[in-house]
């Protein structure tokens, strides 16, 4: 087995691993360290992938903005009373169709032409077809700062205001207002 194969594996078994416990976990802040650490494993397969961009991406914006915005959300509303776990009478149901749902993308899997094709196709493939076209990091901050500007600047708007609601509901509710 090579170094990135070993890599490979460990990368995926980590990100495996922290999907598993967001959804086990009882707590909610236990899950949203889960999450980053399922986040974490991903962004070390795409740099696995040699795909620099996503992975910086998937670390500043899900590993940083979204893991940030729920922790913040969690303490900023988490309410002194009673704890309640987060059990649920349909787990039962809910793991068979999380099992259904994974034996069909399995036996998909199988099926298709990726999992038949053995190496020297995917390589013939890909040291056949013309060479790939990098993209700057500078190209790719003006094409998103000035064609795709309007986009961005309202989904940090949407971040903005969800921010300012959760302070809004968590004050309303420190101050003992009813919703």
């Amino acid at each position: 087995m090579s170094g990135p194969l070993i890599t490979f594996f460990l990368l995926a078994l980590l990100s495996a691993a922290g999907a598993l416990w967001v959804v086990l976990a009882r707590d909610v802040v236990h899950a949203a360290l889960a999450l980053l650490v399922a986040v974490l494993g991903v962004s070390g397969l795409f740099l696995l992938a040699f795909s620099e961009f996503l992975a910086l991406t998937q670390v500043l914006i899900y590993g940083g903005a979204v893991t940030v915005a729920v922790l913040f959300a969690i303490m900023l509303t988490r309410d002194n009373g009673p704890q309640f776990g987060l059990d649920n009478p349909q787990k039962p149901l809910a793991a068979i169709a999380a099992l259904v749902v994974f034996v069909v993308l399995t036996a998909t899997f199988v099926t298709s032409d990726i999992a038949t094709a053995g190496r020297s196709d995917v390589a013939g493939a890909y040291l056949s077809a013309e060479a790939p076209v990098k993209t700057s990091f500078e190209a790719l901050g003006s094409t998103l700062f000035v064609k795709w500007a309007i986009p961005f600047e309202l989904a940090a708007l949407v971040l903005l205001v969800a921010l300012v609601g959760s302070i809004t509901i968590a004050r309303g509710a420190e101050r003992g207002e009813s919703e």
